[in-house]
Parts: structure tokens; C-alpha cells; sequence
């Protein structure tokens, strides 16, 4: 019983009898402290909390009542028990506290041997319900830690898996990381678009932008020769080419079944498998059309296309940032979702800002350069 005995005790009685009764019962094993009125108990506990408060309810100029109901509207000590104290017996009276969220009451006149127990009895409680607060939020500690910890495993896990797909395919060094960015940017133009709000929120962005950089993760089962060939490919490459949104979701699905429900891994998952789909449903490799093309997906068809576009590749220069933007806008209803495009249209110079950033050659940063807005 040390932690009770170090407690403190406020008494809130306008009689001089009361209190010492009181005193006498609690001095000896708690902290007692005095108030003589209502505005006194207020001041008192702003100064010093107490561990529990007596509260006679009849005293002038405020009454119990309204000190409880001041005590409880405050946070810093909405949790201090208070116990009434009173010669008042009527049901309505108790229930009024009780309403209040008074704990308890000691009738007048006392009984020593209650008032001890009773004073204890809610000490114990409240110190019980201390201490477990005090678990609970070192367990939420904890629990933050633990699930910052796994979030830097598993972004540590993405680039490294995105950085086995940019060894692969070293043309595309900084595509992984634009792609990232112009997704998260799109997808948060559109959180608020009657179509998407019930999918898009500040989590699932977030697990998109963790995702984007392994939407090619399938071309690590592309052959060399056609993977890196300098030119164009022909049309049976193309086909093989085609299988690694297939490659990609075999490949995710496989750690999706060590760790079921996980929302990252079905958005990475959706996103590798079905990122050529066309809303026309001339893509690959399902042929999906429309809805029935998963939104991660769709944000990405576009993402990638517009970065293809700016990006110089062997086979060609790259486009200017305006005529990626034409070219996105006329696929609208054949290519992509025309929502999106809309949305795009809309943060269009944030695509160039980050294409900027992460540009790899100093032709795609002219490019991206002309007719900037002065």
C-alpha cells in the first residue's frame, strides 16, 4: 500500500466540523489538503492535482455541483475521482452527481470507518487505472516503433527490389523514382473526385507511392537480348516483352502468400499485372476495359506512358513535355481513364517539376525546359 499512502487527498467543505472529522479520519496516511469553498477547490487543484477530491455539494456561491462540473469539462483533470459529500438522500440528488461523473457518496453525518474504505477503495481504482494508461501508452510506443521499423524494412525491401530492375534495364535509371513521385501527386489530385474518395486516402496513396517503383519488377525475367537490345524489337520479342506484367505479378504473388491481407502487396501486385491495360480494353495482358481495371493501375498506365514519352531511349528523342501532355490527352476514353487524364491536365507542370528533378540525360532536361512558364 506504499503508492496510496503517497497519494493526496482534497477536501471541499464550507464547515470548520467537517473538515476536521476528515482530517482526523485520512491525516495519517495521505496528503490531505483544504479548500472552504468552490473557487477555492478550483484554485487549489489547478496548483496542485490532487489524487482524489471530497466535495461537499450545498456551499455558497458555487456548489458542488458546478465545481464537478468544471473539474470534468477540463482534460488535465477530467480523471480526478470525486466523491460527494452530503446530508441530501434523494435519488435525484445521487443521480445528478452521478450524471457528472461524481464516483461515489459519503452521506453526513460520517463514519470514519467508511470514509477510510471508500476514500481507499477509489484511490486503489484510480491508481489501477494509472497505471494501466501508463502501460497502454507505452505499449502504443512501442507499437509505433515496431510498425516504423517494419515501414523502413519494407521500403528498404521495394528499392532494392526496384534497384534489381533498374540493373537490369540501366535506360531507365531514373524512371523508378519519377513514376513514384508522378503517382503520388495524381493520385492525391484525385482523393476528392466523386469516383475515387471511397479508394483513394492518405493510406492507400501512400501504399501506391511505395509500390510504383515495382511495377517492372516482371522484367527480371526478360532475356538479356531483348531486354537490353539497342533497337527496336521485333514482334515476336515484343510478345516475350509482354509476359512481365505477368512476371511481375507471379513474383509478387509469391510473397503476397507469406503475408496475406497485406494492402501493399495487392496494390504492387495490381499494379505490375495490369499497368499496360487500356480503358478501351485493347491492352495487355488480360484485355481489362474500364472500372474493371484496378485504380492503381490506371494511375500508373498513365504515369508510365508520360515518363516513356520524356524519356530519351535509343530508339528515339525524347518528346517535350507539351507534347506528352497532348499526346496523354488525346488517349483520353481510348487509352486511359478519362478522369485521370483530366486530373493529369491539372497537375501537368508538377509531372514536369519532378520530371525535371530526376531527369537522367541533359536532352530530356531541354526538352522538358521548353516553354517553361516565365
Amino acid at each position: 500500500m506504499e503508492e496510496l499512502s503517497s497519494c493526496s487527498v482534497l477536501i471541499v467543505d464550507d464547515t470548520e466540523a467537517n473538515v476536521d472529522i476528515l482530517i482526523h479520519a485520512l491525516g495519517d496516511t495521505y496528503d490531505v489538503s483544504v479548500a472552504m469553498n468552490g473557487h477555492e477547490a478550483l484554485e487549489a487543484v489547478s496548483e496542485n492535482r490532487p489524487d482524489i477530491i471530497l466535495l461537499d455539494i450545498i456551499m455558497p456561491e458555487m456548489d458542488g455541483y458546478e465545481v464537478c462540473r468544471k473539474l470534468k469539462s477540463d482534460p488535465s483533470t477530467a480523471d480526478v475521482p470525486v466523491v460527494f459529500l452530503t446530508a441530501l438522500t434523494e435519488i435525484e440528488n445521487k443521480a445528478k452527481g452521478f450524471e457528472l461523473g461524481a464516483v461515489d457518496y459519503i452521506t453526513k453525518p460520517f463514519e470514519i470507518s467508511e470514509i477510510k474504505m471508500r476514500v481507499k477503495t477509489h484511490l486503489f481504482v484510480a491508481l489501477s487505472a494509472r497505471r494501466l494508461k501508463r502501460q497502454n501508452e507505452i505499449l502504443e510506443i512501442k507499437v509505433q516503433e515496431r510498425t516504423r521499423e517494419l515501414s523502413r524494412v519494407q521500403e528498404a525491401t521495394i528499392e532494392s527490389l526496384a534497384a534489381l530492375a533498374e540493373y537490369r534495364d540501366p535506360e531507365t535509371g531514373g524512371h523508378i523514382k519519377r513514376t513514384q513521385h508522378y503517382m503520388k501527386v495524381l493520385a492525391t489530385a484525385l482523393k476528392m473526385h466523386p469516383n475515387f474518395r471511397d479508394v483513394l486516402d492518405e493510406t492507400t496513396i501512400h501504399y501506391f507511392f511505395l509500390s510504383a517503383p515495382l511495377h517492372d519488377i516482371g522484367k527480371v525475367g526478360i532475356r538479356d537480348r531483348i531486354l537490353l537490345k539497342p533497337d527496336r524489337l521485333t514482334s515476336d520479342e515484343m510478345t516475350e516483352m509482354k509476359k512481365h506484367p505477368l512476371l511481375g505479378r507471379n513474383t509478387i504473388s509469391v510473397a503476397e502468400q507469406k503475408l496475406p491481407g497485406n494492402s501493399f502487396l495487392r496494390y504492387a501486385r495490381e499494379i505490375a499485372h495490369c499497368h499496360h491495360e487500356r480503358w478501351d480494353g485493347k491492352g495487355y495482358p488480360r484485355g481489362l476495359s474500364g472500372t474493371d481495371i484496378p485504380v492503381s493501375a490506371r494511375l500508373m498506365s498513365l504515369v508510365d506512358v508520360y515518363d516513356a514519352l520524356i524519356s530519351r531511349r535509343v530508339y528515339k528523342t525524347p518528346f517535350t513535355h507539351g507534347d506528352a501532355v497532348q499526346i496523354i490527352q488525346k488517349g483520353s476514353g481510348t487509352m486511359f481513364d478519362p478522369d485521370i487524364v483530366d486530373a493529369f491536365s491539372e497537375v501537368q507542370e508538377e509531372f514536369r517539376a519532378i520530371a525535371l528533378k530526376f531527369a537522367d540525360f541533359d536532352d530530356e532536361r531541354a526538352a522538358l525546359s521548353i516553354s517553361l512558364p516565365l
